[in-house]
């Protein structure tokens, strides 16, 4: 689950996997330092630019229980100097996060160091079950808003997380295949970005393992993307949506009872 990518079985040469001391080393999140703007090349979609030069992607999730109430979640997502390049804003009902809870719909907003709205990701209220074959979880890409770029879909499998990664026809274009056991008590979790037929491994998804008080008195998760640099922004833009899913999937849970 900890092995360091060069170690992966074929996994395609050129594609990063920075220093480990990085992740352990995050800025201040209350002194952020933006990305600065960089130029709109033509054929990307606008606000994607950012994602043209970055390899590594930091997302670092912030915790929100407030007086015990489930607050609705936000997200730095930074590039691999620390800078901000964008910021995410779940939103949904307080109904949908109290009776749903890690299954609830919500839309994710992601704006740029302008404030404008460059991403966003839809998620309907669906299955999680290994039992359940039918009706699983799902992400909608959208970039700009309105324009659908891409989807994140959950494939039945009874011992192993798996999803793909698809294009706005919903045609398969990479598949991302999670470990058996996904607490990350101890380690970091790597999630595997593979080809379609999963003989080729090309990169990963890691939730970074926090230490123990972290992960059980807070919400605070932090996920890092390692794919090649050249990967098409609309599908980095899906590994970040990927990233939302499998926190609530695998790792959020709430302090309210506490």
């Amino acid at each position: 689950m900890n092995q360091r990518s060069r170690d992966l079985p074929g996994f395609l040469p050129g594609a990063p996997d920075p220093d480990r001391s990085f992740h352990n080393s995050l800025p201040n999140p209350g002194n952020q330092v933006w990305q600065p703007a960089l130029p709109l090349p033509g054929s990307l979609p606008p606000g994607l630019e950012y994602l043209s030069q970055v390899i590594v992607l930091m997302n670092f999730f912030l915790p929100l229980v407030i007086l015990g109430t489930e607050t609705s979640n936000k997200y730095e997502i930074k590039n691999s100097l620390g800078q901000r390049i964008y910021f995410a804003v779940e939103e949904s009902i307080c109904f949908n996060r109290t009776f749903c809870s890690t299954l609830r719909s919500c839309t994710l907003k992601i704006t740029d160091n302008s404030g404008r709205e460059v991403i966003t990701v839809n998620r309907p209220l669906r299955c999680n079950s290994c039992w359940c074959p039918c009706y699983l979880q799902e992400l909608e890409i959208q970039a700009p808003p309105g324009t659908i770029v891409g989807y994140v879909a959950q494939k039945w499998h009874p011992f192993l997380p798996k999803f793909t990664i698809q294009n706005a026809n919903k045609e398969d274009i990479l598949k991302i295949v999670g470990p058996c056991a996904t607490c990350g008590c101890f380690g970091d979790v790597d999630f595997e970005v593979k080809t379609i037929n999963e003989k080729l491994t090309i990169g990963k998804i890691s939730k970074y393992w926090s230490g123990f008080v972290n992960d059980v008195f807070t919400n605070a998760d932090n996920f890092g993307i390692h794919v090649p640099a050249d990967l098409d922004v609309t599908v980095k833009a899906a590994m970040i949506g990927a990233c939302f899913l499998f926190d609530f999937m695998f790792f959020e849970h709430s302090l309210a009872g506490l």
